[in-house]
């Protein structure tokens, strides 16, 4: 049988395993048995698969995600570089908003930088350029939900499950970034008041902008640049927490500004 025949049917079968796990809200087995434990290409192949399905139930792309920016994050899931997703419209929620415990799989949770996209990244771009081509910054916290098992995740098995997306929320604060040292920018993560997670801007690959610039140099090379208007999600800034039903999380981020969320499980959330 032709290789690329293999190839092709087993990116299907695993794009079809996640996007059945997704639309059933049930966790399913890593694909990694299908498309191997290091074959990054392969599972960008699948995640292109599993997003024109969700594309093609009527979600519309409104931006990126950039995942394992930190170390922290890193280590809790026993991977060694970063990677990409895309953001749907119907992740996005307001800052403030209720949403639904229960239309989301096994949610944890993390705060970061977001960047509203001014114009179109057409070029190859470093750190110190990538803040012109911002809008705004503004706080943001990202629900990430695995349609893995257990979170029992490779490299190959988050890629292919668009970067273990979930949801994300934006603050209401529009800051120009171009004078804030975001390296030194401090995040503080409260559940219910409580602290439950902490990290600066250096915990994002030493600079949410150079995040910024190794997903805009990324996304370029395969033909797909980040376009005007955008929403880009740099990446955590701390240990991700493990969503609880009926608890509220409010993120700071200094200079940045705030942004919070509540989770309920009953039929005035939305899911």
């Amino acid at each position: 049988m032709n290789v690329d025949v293999v190839i092709a049917d087993t990116v299907a079968a695993a794009a079809a395993r996640l996007d059945t796990a997704a639309v059933e809200l049930r966790p399913c087995a890593p694909v990694r048995d299908l498309i191997g434990d290091s074959d990054l290409d392969a599972a960008y192949r699948v995640q292109v698969l599993v997003n024109r399905a969700r594309m093609s139930r009527g979600s519309v792309v409104v931006g990126h995600k950039i995942g394992l920016t930190s170390t922290a994050v890193q280590q809790q899931l026993g991977v060694d570089r970063p990677d990409f997703g895309v953001l749907f419209d119907d992740m996005n929620h307001p800052s403030g908003s209720r949403v639904a415990r229960s239309g989301f799989l096994q949610p944890r949770i993390e705060a970061e930088v977001a960047f509203v996209i001014g114009r179109d990244i057409d070029k190859t771009i470093d750190e110190f350029e990538a803040v012109s081509f911002i809008e705004y910054g503004s706080a943001a916290l990202e629900i990430v939900d695995s349609r893995i098992s257990a979170w029992n995740i490779s490299i190959t098995d988050t890629i292919a499950d668009n970067a273990s997306s979930g949801a994300f929320v934006l603050g209401n604060q529009k800051v120009d970034i171009a004078d804030l040292d975001l390296p030194a920018v401090r995040m503080t993560l409260l559940q219910d008041g409580s602290q439950v997670s902490a990290g600066t801007g250096k915990d994002c690959l030493g600079n949410p902008l150079a995040a910024l610039a190794w997903l805009s140099n990324t996304t370029l090379l395969l033909g797909n640049p980040i376009r005007a208007g955008e929403v880009v999600l740099s990446g955590a800034l701390g240990p991700m927490v493990t969503v609880d039903s009926g608890s509220h999380y409010s993120a700071d981020i200094t200079g940045i500004g705030s942004v919070d969320i509540q989770f309920s499980d009953d039929e005035g959330g939305l899911p």
